[in-house]
């Protein structure tokens, strides 16, 4: 049973994420050995989980993801699949979580009880939902088992100023302890409010945004029993099928006689999987892993994200340099002093998220409302994309607007 929405994860670093993730679906979603060294996530996680309800028992405690009611043994009821998408909270992992944003159809903001509202990085990802454009949006009030009942309200308090006037003002606020299991019920009745599942055109030429990739080989396989290299993402619209032809854009980078040039790469579809459960058609929502024809070498290490695939002929063209209109926020989030946001200057460096791909654009002509970039590396997008914009600040980068592809150049 495939997904039909994907759900961000987001907030500051270390504030139970991960954990709230293994409590609504039962997988801890750090499976890369330094996550699990330094216990944050690095890479984008993903989990999938049936929401259901109990048909006997009152709400919220009818809801549930057990195939049997846990409190009157009743088997439940299927409302619908899900896809968690498990953004990492770290300052330095930014580009990771915008890629990830760029997959989602309505969020979880989880916010620690036991700190004060708001920290960097809850700030940051608030405005990356608003700029990606997210408006379906839960807060998750975390924590709450390690501070007293007045500390709680306090930090209740201050959520409500900090999205005062933000895509999230009228978000319910949900109390939980991931940790002990509490309150995971109100979770999934809010999820099941506020985040619909979204209308998909299922007509129009299959659209995939790859978000990771894998070689799935265990070392000293024999030749004969080596597979293919597996992309995953999700699909923004159409159908995908076992045998069909697709392709990959930008593709590889080639590099001859002294010039750089990026190829589409070609592949053959061999399966597809929803969580562990194969399937013969994949649709728009949830996350899917495909398994294609692809040297593993060409797949491995998250080699291909930021591609875009789809049936040969009908992906966005490849682009090296395009026109964007701005929009700049007032201050620059993700510290704790807050400066202006200075005006884009020509020569200056970008990070620009355009769906899933992070690229470097040199500045060659700023305007007041819009700026002409020239990429390090190129990007598959079309006109009307939406682009989050970064700016160097100290040692990192840091999230200062947003913008939409105008014009090719």
């Amino acid at each position: 049973m495939q997904s039909v929405v994907n759900i961000g994860i987001v907030g500051h670093v270390d504030h139970g994420k991960t954990t709230l993730v293994r409590a609504l679906a039962g997988v801890w979603t750090d499976r890369h050995s330094e996550e699990i060294k330094r216990g944050i996530s690095i890479r984008l996680g993903y989990a999938d989980v049936v929401l259901r309800k109990c048909p006997n028992c009152p709400e919220p405690e009818a809801y549930t993801t057990k195939d049997v009611c846990e409190k009157c043994g009743t088997k439940t009821q299927v409302l619908r699949p899900i896809s968690f998408v498990d953004s990492p909270g770290h300052e330095t992992l930014m580009a990771t979580m915008l890629s990830g944003a760029a997959l989602m159809d309505g969020a979880l903001l989880v916010i620690a009880a036991n700190e004060q509202c708001p920290q960097p990085q809850t700030k940051e990802h608030l405005m990356a939902l608003n700029i990606i454009g997210i408006k379906n949006i839960v807060i998750v009030q975390n924590k709450i088992d390690l501070v007293p009942r007045d500390k709680v309200i306090e930090n209740y308090k201050q959520i409500i100023a900090f999205v005062k006037g933000t895509v999230a003002e009228n978000a319910p606020i949900i109390p939980v302890s991931a940790q002990q299991n509490t309150n995971i019920d109100l979770v999934i009745e809010a999820i099941e409010k506020y985040i619909p599942t979204p209308a998909h055109d299922l007509d129009k030429p299959p659209l995939m945004f790859v978000a990771r990739s894998f070689d799935v080989n265990k070392p000293g396989a024999t030749p004969d029993q080596l597979l293919g290299g597996v992309i995953g993402g999700s699909l923004n619209s159409g159908r995908l099928h076992p045998g069909d032809e697709i392709e990959l854009r930008p593709g590889r980078k080639v590099e001859a006689g002294g010039t750089v040039k990026w190829h589409p790469i070609r592949t053959v579809i061999t399966k597809i999987f929803s969580g562990n459960e194969e399937i013969k058609e994949a649709t728009p929502g949830g996350l899917i892993g495909v398994g294609t024809k692809l040297d593993p070498f060409l797949t491995k290490s998250d080699a291909l994200v930021g591609q875009v695939a789809g049936i040969p002929g009908s992906i966005p063209p490849t682009i090296d340099g395009f026109i964007m209109e701005t929009k700049l926020l007032p201050r620059v989030v993700g510290v704790s002093d807050e400066s202006n946001v200075e005006p884009i200057r020509s020569n200056e460096l970008l990070m620009l998220n355009l769906g899933t791909a992070t690229t470097i654009g040199v500045v060659t002509s700023a305007r007041p409302n819009d700026a002409e970039v020239k990429l390090k590396r190129p990007v598959c997008a079309d006109k009307g994309a939406p682009i989050a914009i970064s700016r160097r600040v100290g040692a990192r980068w840091r999230l200062i607007g947003s913008g939409i592809l105008k014009e090719f150049k």
